[in-house]
């Protein structure tokens, strides 16, 4: 569908704030010092000259590009995550109101994929997964259920149930197999709260889908001798993606499949 000029351009500038909260959320929620983790305080600084990032120079994507990327004070280079970050998630929400028009489904998406994109990208820098990406995501999941009613927000606990079972299951074989940890506890939580968003089928085509995204990364690095951990975080998110956004079509065809054999 297309969607309305003012609504394209409100989505955008909500994705952008979003994208800006999101990348103080990756750089804070990976610290280990709880005191450090604050999402509120203390204020944005610069990590070259320790001075106070005044609301003028933190405009999502905009001062980055006035500036150069640079600090105003120092000239010390700012990561080109910040615009990126802020402009994945502005074009994500852009899309979702597209796709879905002013909803409630819009929003979930919108919301859905910002954490996901979140979770991605900490878990492939520190091998992570906050719990803050976890909860936040379970209840906008729970919540979004809600409008649903009682069958929707059934479905959602119950993806939710089988999400967390799931993936502690696979955590406890692989323990059993590798005599070694081979599910990290924020997986089990993150498959508990996408749960939340795909139900318990869209759980299923996830894990599955993530395996088959992890085993094209994974296997040629085992075929040249380069044994590593890799972050499933990262695949996981990407199968969730995949679930929220094509999963009733794969269901559908799916059923038709089984039928037709």
């Amino acid at each position: 569908m297309v969607a309305d000029p003012l609504l394209l351009v409100g989505a955008a500038l909500l994705g952008l704030c979003f994208g800006s909260f999101l990348n103080v959320c990756i750089l804070r929620l990976a610290k280990e010092d709880k005191k450090q983790r604050s999402l509120f305080h203390p204020p944005s600084t610069c990590p070259s000259c320790g001075q106070r990032i005044e609301w003028r120079d933190n405009i999502p994507l905009v001062s980055w590009l006035l500036l150069r990327g640079r600090c105003r004070r120092c000239g010390h280079p700012i990561s080109l995550q910040y615009p990126v970050i802020e402009a994945v998630v502005g074009v994500l929400w852009i899309a979702a109101i597209v796709a879905y028009g002013p909803t409630v489904r819009f929003l979930a998406a919108a919301l859905f994929g910002t954490v996901l994109l979140g979770i991605a990208v900490t878990d492939a820098r520190h091998y992570l997964i906050p719990d803050e990406y976890n909860w936040a995501g379970l209840i906008i999941g729970l919540g979004a259920s809600l409008t649903s009613g009682v069958p929707g927000f059934t479905q959602a606990v119950l993806g939710a149930v089988v999400g967390f079972a799931l993936l502690y299951a696979v955590g406890l074989v692989g323990r059993w197999v590798f005599k070694e940890e081979a599910m990290g506890g924020g997986d089990i939580k993150m498959m508990a709260m996408v749960g939340a968003f795909v139900g318990w089928k869209g759980v299923l085509l996830t894990v599955f889908a993530a395996s088959v995204f992890g085993s094209l990364v994974y296997v040629p690095l085992l075929l040249r001798g380069r044994k590593r951990h890799v972050p499933f975080g990262v695949f996981l998110a990407m199968g969730a993606a995949v679930a929220f956004v094509f999963g009733p079509t794969i269901y559908d065809l799916y059923g038709r499949f089984l039928g037709a054999g």
